[in-house]
């Protein structure tokens, strides 16, 4: 007898459909697995019938074959546990198949036949939509986290026998509601009124939250780059929803436990400098999976040391700076990751840090400062937008208030994001990346991810801004790409005054922020 289901697969930060095909004819008792299976699926023979046993079904011995179509896809994890166990019942008449059409099963099988969570169910619900499929069947553990995409109907199984008697109709589960709640218990993040001094800095800080930019802290060790960094985060926005569903698609790929729905608060990543360059990026062995730069889609990518970072690494960041994505390629696939992120990093001036810090000698010779500076290239500091020399605070600052709060700069960063989807909504722009779909690559409209095509619609100058921009070209050496990073610095300053126009203040205090295109004195 021959019995048919659908099931999913990850593959990337998506899902692939996997028709379970089981047939079960007398003769010597055997089971194969077949369409790729990996060394998880094969596995998934003795505990799907082990799982069986435990539950009260009787499988008398045959031969049966399970087809894992399509053939060519490649089948990893153990998400086709429940979707096997269930065919091969119907396959032995334990269960009539027309129940099955229309539905999708995932989850993992004890060898009690308890449904253990699995990765990635957020893609599986996006698929299930796509595929026209009325109810999808997943772990427990998995429902809240399915059911908040609200585009198909979620039920909760706890065991075989429970998803069985559900199917046959004998005891219906309820469906699992989507969350309500829009918004996560608020995080424990530090507030900026806590930062003594380092005004120019948190002005950065501000702009950087209110266009999504690229922002380098620069300055010796203790004078509080990464105590700034850290309370970027209390200045964004909470994430809309469609941001919402893309970060937890994201994650749910690499999280440890289900997440309770969707996550509502902006990543915060921050990698130690040893990280390799797949782990930044994105790969592995087999299908590839997300990186640091992906898990930080829709937020910060905070690098602390920058040039004690891998070389590889570091470049391999490159192409999401810029394209606000990334490609991974390997042999057996070829998947395109989100990365639109903040990148938020820390360096110190020199090996020893103590470079233009009048309380301390610095003791680096020329070629040091020269060779540590070196290990970050100019391609990638030019796709830093702000650039900020940050130096040691005084004993008399330490003692003055911290002033502004977080809150109050975050609602100035709400007011300013919100000119700017204004802006994009009247003149019909578009983000770069940030295309319409599953929602795993919705961004905001920032002026971040302004393309070249936007630029001169919604950054024009006056004559005292253009010229002020010819001097600063020929004095800097800036390229091309810093110029257009200016304007879009200009942009948000403006943005956070109320501006419409940028005014020749606006410029100034942008190309003050492209410090390191200057030539250092060593």
């Amino acid at each position: 007898m021959l019995a048919r289901l659908l099931a999913a697969t990850p593959w990337g930060i998506d899902a692939r459909p996997v028709r379970i095909e089981v047939d079960v004819r007398h003769g010597l008792p055997s089971t194969q697995i077949v369409g790729l299976p990996d060394a998880a699926v094969r596995e998934s023979r003795d505990r799907v019938r082990t799982a069986i046993r435990n539950c009260g079904f009787e499988l008398p011995p045959r031969v049966v074959v399970v087809n894992l179509a399509p053939a060519h896809l490649r089948k990893e994890g153990c998400h086709l546990d429940l979707g096997i166990a269930v065919a091969l019942l119907a396959a032995y008449g334990h269960l009539d198949e027309a129940r099955l059409a229309g539905r999708l099963l995932v989850g993992e099988l004890g060898l009690d036949g308890s449904v253990r969570p699995v990765r990635g169910t957020l893609s599986v619900a996006g698929l299930a939509r796509r595929e026209g499929c009325r109810e999808i069947l997943v772990p427990a553990a998995n429902a809240a986290e399915a059911a908040a995409l609200g585009a198909v109907t979620v039920t909760a199984v706890g065991d075989l026998a429970q998803a069985v008697a559900h199917l046959t109709g004998d005891a219906p589960l309820a469906a699992t509601a989507p969350d309500a709640a829009e918004h996560e218990p608020p995080a424990d993040v530090p507030d900026l009124a806590e930062v003594r001094g380092q005004e120019t800095a948190k002005r950065a800080l501000e702009i950087a939250a209110g266009g999504g930019h690229n922002l380098l802290f620069l300055g010796p060790p203790g004078c509080g780059k990464t105590m700034l960094a850290r309370r970027l985060p209390g200045l964004l926005p909470p994430l809309s929803r469609d941001e919402a569903i893309a970060v937890t698609q994201i994650h749910s790929l690499v999280a440890d436990r289900p997440a309770a729905g969707l996550v509502r608060r902006r990543p915060f990543r921050s990698p130690h400098p040893g990280v390799s360059a797949p782990a930044m990026v994105g790969g592995g062995s087999g299908v590839p999976r997300p990186g640091e730069a992906s898990l930080a889609h829709n937020g910060v990518l905070f690098l602390d040391e920058l040039p004690e970072f891998r070389r590889d690494a570091l470049e391999a960041l490159r192409q999401p700076l810029e394209e606000g994505r990334l490609t991974v390629a390997r042999s057996r696939a070829r998947l395109t990751f989100p990365a639109r992120f903040a990148l938020l990093a820390a360096m110190n001036p020199c090996p020893c840090g103590h470079l233009g810090d009048a309380r301390h000698e610095c003791r680096c010779t020329p070629t040091q400062i020269e060779r540590y500076r070196g290990r970050v290239s100019g391609p990638l500091l030019d796709r830093i937008d702000l650039h900020v020399e940050v130096g040691a605070v005084g004993l008399a600052e330490l003692s003055r208030g911290g002033g502004e709060s977080s809150a109050v700069v975050a609602a100035r960063v709400a007011a300013a994001r919100q000119r700017q989807a204004e802006r994009f909504a009247a003149r019909g722009g578009a983000c770069e990346g940030g295309t319409k779909g599953a929602g795993a690559v919705a961004v905001s409209p920032v002026n971040a991810t302004l393309g070249a095509a936007e630029l001169a619609a919604h950054c024009p100058l006056d004559a005292a801004g253009r010229a002020l921009l010819d001097a600063a070209f020929d004095r800097l050496g800036l390229s091309a790409r810093a110029v257009h990073r200016i304007l879009k610095v200009a942009r948000t300053i403006a943005d956070l005054a109320g501006r419409d126009e940028i005014a020749a203040p606006h410029l100034a205090e942008a190309i003050q922020y492209r410090s390191l295109d200057r030539r250092m004195e060593l």
